[in-house]
């Protein structure tokens, strides 16, 4: 009997190895970033289940704070070389047939090696495929690579923010900038704290989290001007500049420092790895109080003491530098696309004395954040870096992967603009370059995903590879190698559709500015048609109802393409489920448009059709909206607390305008329903 046994569990295991899938000998790898230097060399032996379990407890080994040098485990091997002659974060990945050896002379450079071998045991268990034998020597082109958390209109659940560091971490992205505002429990001044603020342990927490991974959170407390979280209380009203205004603090008031440096204090707890403290400082005029200095004057007495309780804390201040260009009459030189390189240097002939004039004045121990979000490359832009630098400034840039846009990003992810600043940061020495992601209009932050991707690559590697190429490899890493062909891309047509989407029901008005208007309904809403004109809305809004049709049809094949994508996508399905909510939204608005035409038709039929799409219009918006707010949920806190105070919005950020999210996200959806009802 237990010979029949023996037998009849061999033939079993004979029979379960001849029945597994036979790995492949190739697969296609694309890795994001993608490294300066590799060579594929054929197939190795490795079948990448066997290489998880080293992998998994080498990168365990790192973010348990142990150290990676000269860790070794079923052929993987770790190694410190300092005669490799890469930059501080570099490395060498090596798989042979058999082993894998990765060399740097950092621990942070092991830890990318370890970030770029996840990648490609994931892209070879995809595939099926043996893992390939390639030689991989890589560096960063910029060593400081940092993406900005701006927190100030919502936060994300608190898990999001565990997930985002993993990302982060696989990314290459080395550091945050958090604009924490009011999201922060402050203990030193709790007033300013809203009511659903993490606590400084729990952003502590997070913050030893995502340095464990080599990622470096420094937190931006805006200061000067965008102070609105602060001043529109009332107990610090007293501090304004303009006691008519929440938005800029008087800064000969000893006072304002008293706060803003409790504020700095308690953030310093929070983001205790922190090696920048970000002042803020932009988009702000000052009255002087009847001192008789000048604006600038009055900026840069304030740049000086908060740059010197940075210093005395052992940080470097990071100050955005709008505001000394503008006050000096060179800011228009920046941004005019039609300005040749001979004008703007005319501009600058003419101006920079108004610089120079002050030049002693600016602290020297502060990072000047030259930010560009359209325009990187213009002569204007190059000449505001070099007069920073040739002052013996410190300069770093500042690129967008979201400005003022509504729902989505749109610009192809900002890709352009993006890539060109790197490279202007690189060719020009730079130590780093920050992406800035803007919560004035408050997209959920999933959708920023691509535009991170983007910078990640052109940060660390330059410009090695088109948008395409980078997109494809993008989509490979989010969701699975069946998702990297072109076909699979939606994202360029639902952005054109969206960017119609948010005046579409309105008329001559901006989705921002409504909450200013006395009678929005009336005074900015499209115009419902006169049953007893027929036809004549149609030639008011033909060219609208046309663009909508067009759009019906390029949202319903986005909506295939998402739907397609979910049962391909081997992971990250949340991502495109979020695209699809957006996608639906925007769908409402067109068939709005195009029922609105069919009620201004002058056959019965027709309008006995539109009655009825009408009428069941409400209903519709009720379900989209709720499953849009329903898959949010799942990762952001979507309404602030009732007792929070709104401040006066001089910027009218469209997430500053209401408490519940869609007060102010779908406002203009909730003011056509109420008009269609009558």
């Amino acid at each position: 009997m237990k010979i029949n046994l023996a037998f009849y569990s061999l033939i079993v295991c004979w029979f379960a190895f001849s029945c597994s899938p036979k790995l492949k000998e190739d697969a296609d790898i694309k890795l994001l970033p993608v490294p300066i230097e590799l060579s594929w060399k054929g197939a190795s032996s490795l079948d990448p289940s066997s290489v998880k379990e080293p992998l998994e407890k080498a990168k365990e080994e790192f973010t348990s704070g142990g150290k990676l040098e000269g860790f070794s485990d079923s052929g993987l091997q770790l190694l410190i070389n300092s005669e490799l002659g890469l930059k501080n974060e570099g490395y060498e990945l090596h798989i042979e047939s058999d082993q894998i050896q990765i060399s740097s002379g950092t621990e942070s450079g092991l830890w990318y090696g370890l970030m770029t071998l996840t990648q490609i045991v994931q892209d070879s268990e995809d595939q099926n495929s043996f893992v390939p034998q390639v030689v991989v020597k890589d560096e960063p082109k910029l060593a400081y690579r940092a993406v900005h958390l701006d927190v100030k209109h919502h936060l994300e659940k608190k898990e999001y923010y565990y997930e985002l560091m993993d990302r982060l971490a696989e990314l290459k992205i080395n550091a945050i900038i958090i604009e924490i505002e009011d999201k922060l429990g402050y203990e030193l001044q709790p007033v300013v704290a809203s009511q659903d603020a993490y606590s400084i342990d729990e952003w502590k927490a997070i913050s030893d989290y995502a340095m464990a991974r080599n990622i470096r959170i420094s937190p931006l407390v805006q200061g000067l001007g965008h102070a609105s979280f602060i001043l529109k209380h009332e107990e610090y009203a007293a501090l304004r500049d303009d006691p008519a205004s929440d938005w800029a603090f008087n800064p000969l008031d000893d006072k304002t420092y008293d706060v803003q440096f409790d504020l700095y204090a308690d953030a310093l707890k929070a983001f205790p790895h922190a090696d920048y403290l970000h002042v803020g400082g932009d988009e702000v005029h000052t009255t002087g109080r009847g001192s008789g200095m000048s604006p600038l004057e009055l900026q840069l007495t304030w740049l000086n003491r908060v740059s010197k309780y940075a210093e005395d804390n052992g940080l470097t201040p990071i100050f955005w530098d709008d505001m000394p260009l503008k006050n000096a009459g060179l800011y228009g030189s920046i941004y005019d696309s039609k300005l040749s390189k001979a004008q703007a240097d005319s501009i600058w002939a003419a101006n920079e004395y108004k610089l120079n004039e002050y030049v002693d004045m600016f602290p020297k121990n502060c990072v000047y954040m030259r930010w560009n979000y359209s325009l990187p490359e213009s002569p204007g832009n190059n000449l505001a870096i070099q007069w920073f630098t040739k002052n013996g400034f410190n300069v770093m840039g500042a690129t967008a992967g979201q400005t003022r846009w509504n729902l989505m990003p749109l610009e192809n992810s900002n890709t352009q603009n993006i890539r060109d600043f790197a490279n202007i940061s690189i060719n020009n020495k730079a130590d780093g370059l920050l992406l800035t992601l803007w919560d004035d209009d408050s997209p959920l932050f999933e959708l920023y995903q691509r535009g991170i991707a983007t910078f990640s690559e052109y940060t660390w590697s330059g410009y090695q590879r088109d948008a395409e190429e980078l997109h494809s490899a993008y989509r490979q890493r989010m969701f699975g190698p069946e998702l990297a062909a072109p076909s699979h891309e939606f994202v360029p047509e639902l952005e054109e559709a969206v960017a119609f989407w948010k005046n579409a029901l309105l008329d001559g008005k901006d989705r921002n500015r409504l909450k200013g208007l006395e009678d929005p309904k009336n005074s900015a809403l499209i115009d419902l048609p006169n049953l007893d004109s027929a036809g004549v809305w149609t030639e008011k809004y033909q060219e609208r109802v046309s663009k909508a049709e067009e759009n019906l049809k390029k949202v319903n094949e986005v909506l295939e393409e998402i739907e397609t994508s979910k049962k391909l996508a081997r992971r990250n399905i949340y991502n495109l489920e979020v695209y699809e909510q957006v996608a639906k939204a925007v769908q409402f608005t067109n068939e709005a448009l195009i029922t609105l035409a069919k009620l201004d038709h002058p056959s019965g039929e027709e309008r006995n059709i539109a009655e009825a799409e009408l009428k069941g219009m409400p209903a519709k918006w009720k379900s989209i909206q709720e499953n849009l707010e329903e898959v949010y949920g799942k990762t952001r806190q979507l309404n602030k607390p009732d007792n929070y105070i709104l401040d006066q919005d001089h910027h009218v950020h469209l997430a500053n305008q209401a408490k519940d999210f869609s007060d102010w996200q779908f406002f203009v959806e909730k003011l056509f329903l109420e008009k269609i009802a009558k």
